[in-house]
């Protein structure tokens, strides 16, 4: 068959695109045109200004390149405060046309604000950056090295990646999330089980699943130990989009898909029988279901970050809380992932429920996932819709942190322990 017309996967055909190239293979090694950088104020400014500096280099593409400052806010210290200056004074200096400053967390902000779309290829100077893959978008995290690479040629070499598919059949029954169903992949196949390739996530669960449920499956291929994770960009995509000013005509969408025979591994899962899924301490990998858990005692119930903060997880968390109390004991902290979610969180009443609950508003940032802001005590146990439980990530060393749904994390709080959000669902 005419290598030009064999079957391709929605990788290959992202890839091929971004290399100038009809067709490429799996194991190739090619060079990519970039079509957005994005980095924050821990991973960008603070590395890249002295190595740009030294090189006397300019940026390629100003208007290729998203500064969001997000994981030092609020500025608390001396430290946090000259990180911050050191981002803010670059981005005037550079006259950067994409700054967001204080809006949210950047793998949110950066969708909100327009800057993504299907058959982009994009890096981040984050490991969660895999989120665009959401969007139809290839997009990876890299260091600081490779993103001077990038922001002063526009240009990438990359390893062609295999594609793993994740076919989900079936429904999620009420009070089950992506967040349950990444934990029941990395449950079964581990953080190395995406082996640095492309994950693609399929099947009629995944094309049910609303935009931010699927920035979760993607936002946490790297947990899985993907490169890249990918959902094939839809009508839901498109409306989505649509609302944030990006108009996606309908062939645009129909050009970023994976052929029927592509290559690649083929996994199968049933959502209709998946239950919630909870990641023990000191890994998203070490996971069981809810109902296989021994009884256990939270003091924090968290619900922020990239992964677990987005409107939709606070609407989750609020159908869990709404009329109930936290309990006795427990303290339920929620930090939105963006300002504008908050925002439509307060408009709806969303977040009313969840203060009416007993909730501590936390500011829109990175917060207690990156382990920033103190706000996990010293020897607690945490339930957390954030995506790692790694020891001493959230900041506290000597604190047990479990993963799980915001649904998990509302129930929880209620309950007092690990709880299933079914039972005060059903």
């Amino acid at each position: 068959m005419d290598a030009t017309r064999s079957p391709q996967t929605l990788a290959q055909k992202l890839v091929a695109r971004a290399a100038g190239r009809t067709h490429v293979t799996p194991g190739e090694i090619v060079t990519c045109r970039v079509d957005l950088a994005m980095f924050h104020d821990s991973s960008g400014p603070r590395r890249l200004a002295p190595m740009l500096a030294e090189l006397g280099a300019p940026i390629w593409d100003k208007r290729k390149v998203v500064l969001v400052i997000d994981h030092y806010l609020p500025a608390h210290d001396d430290e946090s405060r000259r990180i911050v200056a050191i981002a803010r004074d670059w981005a005037r200096a550079q006259a950067l046309p994409h700054v967001h400053d204080g809006e949210g967390i950047c793998h949110v902000v950066l969708p909100q604000g327009g800057h993504l779309r299907p058959g982009m290829f994009c890096v981040g100077g984050d490991s969660h950056s895999p989120t665009g893959g959401a969007f139809g978008a290839y997009m990876f995290g890299i260091g600081a090295t490779e993103m001077l690479g990038v922001v002063t040629t526009g240009e990438i070499w990359l390893k062609v990646p295999q594609t793993i598919f994740m076919r989900w059949i079936g429904r999620l029954a009420p009070g089950v999330g992506a967040k349950d169903m990444m934990l029941a992949m990395l449950g079964r196949f581990g953080m190395n089980g995406g082996q640095y390739q492309a994950v693609e996530y399929c099947g009629e669960a995944v094309a049910a699943l609303s935009m931010a449920e699927r920035m979760t499956l993607c936002n946490m291929s790297a947990e899985l130990g993907a490169q890249v994770g990918l959902v094939a960009p839809d009508a839901t995509t498109q409306a989505w989009l649509r609302e944030v000013g990006v108009d996606v005509a309908d062939d645009e969408l129909a050009r970023w898909r994976s052929d029927e025979d592509a290559p690649g591994v083929r996994h199968g899962f049933d959502a209709s029988a998946l239950a919630p899924q909870v990641a023990l301490p000191h890994s998203p990998a070490n996971v069981r279901g809810v109902d296989d858990l021994e009884p256990t005692k939270v003091d924090v119930a968290y619900i922020g970050a990239c992964t677990g903060a987005k409107l939709d997880d606070l609407r989750a968390a609020a159908r869990v809380l709404h009329g109930r109390r936290v309990a006795a004991g427990v303290r339920l902290m929620v930090a939105p992932a963006s300002v504008k979610d908050r925002e439509a969180a307060e408009r709806e009443g969303t977040m009313q429920a969840l203060l009416d609950a007993g909730a501590t508003l936390l500011p829109s940032a990175c917060g207690a996932c990156a382990g920033y802001g103190g706000a996990i005590p010293e020897g607690s146990t945490v339930i957390s819709s954030t995506a790692r439980n790694f020891k001493g990530r959230m900041g506290a060393a000597s604190a047990r942190v479990f993963l799980g749904s915001p649904y998990t994390v509302a129930a929880s709080a209620v309950h007092g322990r690990i709880a299933d959000a079914r039972e005060l669902l059903a």
